[in-house]
């Protein structure tokens, strides 16, 4: 059984991974499984309609798994609400290309609640990159979102805590920039849980199953 990572930014070409590539709009090639979006800190409003037409046109391609990263950022300079205008327009594109979505979110998360209240999508969101106390955790799951962790699982205990408390069907493990390997990442993962790796993947497949497959 594969171990799957929802979201990198370096394919590691390994016969025992499934991973999904994350891509930006200038991206190129896109041979592999990817997800494609604007990010928020690469968001330049003469841009935005070129790229959004670009984003779409990816989606339409059959190794096109997700939507993003996208999301709301309060650490960078653009502006907020330009910010959740391009984040609106890239759930659009994901509920109409059935697609799930992948959040990029920093001091955002009630900002991210609310509008999942709002529009009510029809497509799983998932937080990638989670990186706060159990307590978010546990209020992004109950208002149905998923969460995808990465290093910091490795060493960080208030993490762990957070990974500890979730429901089974509501993670997922990435590697996002790092340079770490999955596997590293399932095995700390399975170690936190007390399961063993292949129980550990079973869980990560159904949820895979689950989000991405139609």
């Amino acid at each position: 059984m594969k171990f799957i990572d929802i979201h990198t930014h370096t394919i590691s070409n390994q016969n025992s991974v499934f991973e999904i590539e994350n891509c930006y709009p200038n991206a190129v090639g896109f041979k592999k499984s990817f997800s494609i979006g604007i990010h928020p800190w690469y968001i330049k409003k003469e841009n935005i309609k070129d790229e959004l037409l670009f984003v779409e046109e990816r989606l339409q391609e059959v190794n096109c798994c997700a939507v993003g990263e996208c999301g709301l950022d309060k650490l960078i300079e653009t502006n907020f609400e330009l910010q959740i205008d391009v984040f609106k327009k890239q759930v659009r594109l994901s509920e109409k290309y059935q697609k799930p979505l992948v959040i990029h979110c920093v001091k955002s998360f009630q900002e991210i609640i609310q509008l999942k209240k709002e529009i009510n999508p029809s497509m799983p969101w998932i937080i990638h990159g989670f990186n706060k106390h159990k307590q978010v955790a546990q209020s992004l799951t109950k208002n149905g979102f998923y969460i995808s962790f990465g290093k910091p699982l490795l060493s960080s205990n208030k993490l762990q805590e957070a990974f500890l408390s979730l429901p089974l069907d509501t993670f997922f493990l990435e590697t996002d920039d790092s340079k770490i390997l999955i596997k590293d990442l399932y095995q700390k993962a399975a170690e936190i849980r007390k399961l063993k790796i292949i129980e550990l993947q079973e869980i990560i497949h159904q949820n895979f199953n689950k989000v991405f497959i139609k």
